[in-house]
């Protein structure tokens, strides 16, 4: 009897793991297509997130101008997502793969804002520069001015030779 329910068992666990939890839609999208819709919405999410009123002034929702982008509905879309989800692993590595080109592209984005700012800071210094130049230029000139209008007249006194070589 135990050998029974210990074969029963082992059947019934070998068949339900063959058994798929969600069938496969009939428009299932690609999983590259799939991982490229992922990206983009990601990056409207964050958008959202950082900048909330920037997607306050488009009209529609962009969520719709993703889906229309890849000719795919949201429907299609949610059953598609709903599928691969069910695969945990499968899963993840997608979202891997969306965290490798997220981070890519971030990477890539700090590298032009540094160029920028030290451009930035480049443009910075020689404005700085130029305007104590053109400082101390104003200074010059007022100084030669202040010394021209109050230059005191000094008069030389010629001592007399032989006074010279008395004191020596």
């Amino acid at each position: 009897m135990k050998n029974f329910v210990f074969i029963l068992l082992v059947l019934f666990l070998s068949v339900s793991c063959k058994k798929e939890l969600v069938k496969e839609p009939a428009k299932l999208i690609e999983k590259e297509k799939m991982i490229d819709i992922i990206y983009d919405l990601s990056l409207l999410d964050a958008i959202k997130y950082q900048q909330p009123l920037s997607l306050d002034s488009v009209e529609s929702n962009p969520a719709k101008f993703v889906f229309k982008k890849y000719k795919v509905d949201s429907l299609q879309f949610s059953q598609s997502n709903i599928y691969y989800a069910a695969d945990y692993d499968g899963y993840k590595e997608m979202f891997d793969e969306i965290n490798a080109r997220l981070d890519k592209e971030k990477k890539s984005i700090e590298i032009k804002l540094k160029a920028e700012e030290k451009k930035a800071a480049k443009i910075k210094k020689a404005a700085e520069a130029k305007k104590a130049a053109e400082a101390k230029k104003k200074k010059l000139k007022e100084t030669a001015k202040d010394s021209v209008k109050n230059k005191k007249v000094v008069k030389k006194v010629v001592l007399d030779s032989i006074k010279r070589t008395k004191r020596l």
